[in-house]
């Protein structure tokens, strides 16, 4: 969605310049006029083609899963439509243009005076058609714009709302050990604590053998990734189970190491 954001801030800045052009063209009636317009009514109907593949892709993303997403969808539509108008505006300016071509048959040639008048009565069409399509312009500009800002807001909302167990699966990473403890406790576990020296010790077990740090345990407990039996004493050994949000964790790519070519008591691991 951030790609699409950025996509949509771009696409305001081509309706600005194409605005600013249309704003500020300069030309004589005839061919002229034909050789400035040409161009603009082409680069109209591109902006038009790529506001209606911007809300395709819109429409096919998870964005319509958020409230408020409908509205989106309308304002794009609303700027491709009114990017569309803007290519017809340019096209009735090549409508009302005059041309020179000779007349039919038997008719004489204009003389400078019907030429003129010609000129005198197309230009305030033109000039009509112009405005119109700066006006239009600027609706998408300013949709594009608005849009844009919409769904960033509309993401951040949806993020505050999320429920705490949804929150939590957008935590920091874990880092390569974690992930590989978690991955051992999926096959059983079981936390102990046992007396060495007159002091307690705790420590994990895990059912294939691999011996798992209890400050990696520790790590992966407050994340709410693992949970213990309590109904059982430590001396005994308390169950370790992988939580929804352990699996959910789990299914995510393994992280890789950032240089370092073992798993050492450095990374949570114990060797």
């Amino acid at each position: 969605m951030n790609e699409q954001v950025l996509q949509l801030r771009q696409l305001a800045r081509r309706f600005e310049a194409l605005k600013a052009r249309v704003r500020d063209i300069s030309y004589t009636p005839g061919t002229d006029a034909l050789r400035h317009i040409s161009p603009l009514l082409l680069q109209a109907q591109d902006l038009t083609a790529t506001a209606l593949v911007r809300l395709k892709a819109l429409d096919n993303s998870p964005y319509t899963n958020i409230a408020s997403s409908r509205a989106s969808l309308e304002l794009l539509a609303s700027v491709v439509s009114s990017s569309s108008l803007a290519a017809t505006d340019l096209a009735h300016v090549v409508l009302a243009n005059p041309y020179e071509g000779a007349h039919f048959a038997g008719y004489p040639a204009d003389g400078e005076a019907v030429r003129t008048a010609r000129h005198a009565e197309a230009i305030p069409k033109m000039r009509g058609h112009l405005d119109d399509a700066v006006h239009r312009l600027a609706l998408c500009a300013t949709g594009c714009h608005y849009l844009a800002h919409g769904i960033t807001e509309d993401l951040a909302t949806a993020q505050e709302h999320k429920p705490a167990t949804a929150r939590q699966t957008t935590g920091p990473a874990l880092t390569p050990a974690q992930y590989d403890a978690l991955a051992t406790l999926t096959s059983g576990g079981r936390l102990y604590e046992s007396s060495t020296r007159g002091l307690g010790v705790t420590r994990v077990a895990t059912v294939d053998g691999t011996r798992v740090s209890i400050s990696t345990f520790r790590a992966l407990a407050r994340r709410r990734l693992v949970t213990t039996d309590t109904s059982t004493s430590l001396f005994t050994g308390q169950k370790i189970t992988v939580t929804e949000l352990g699996q959910q964790a789990l299914a995510q790519q393994r992280p890789s190491c950032l240089g370092c070519p073992f798993h050492g008591n450095d990374f949570g691991l114990a060797t």
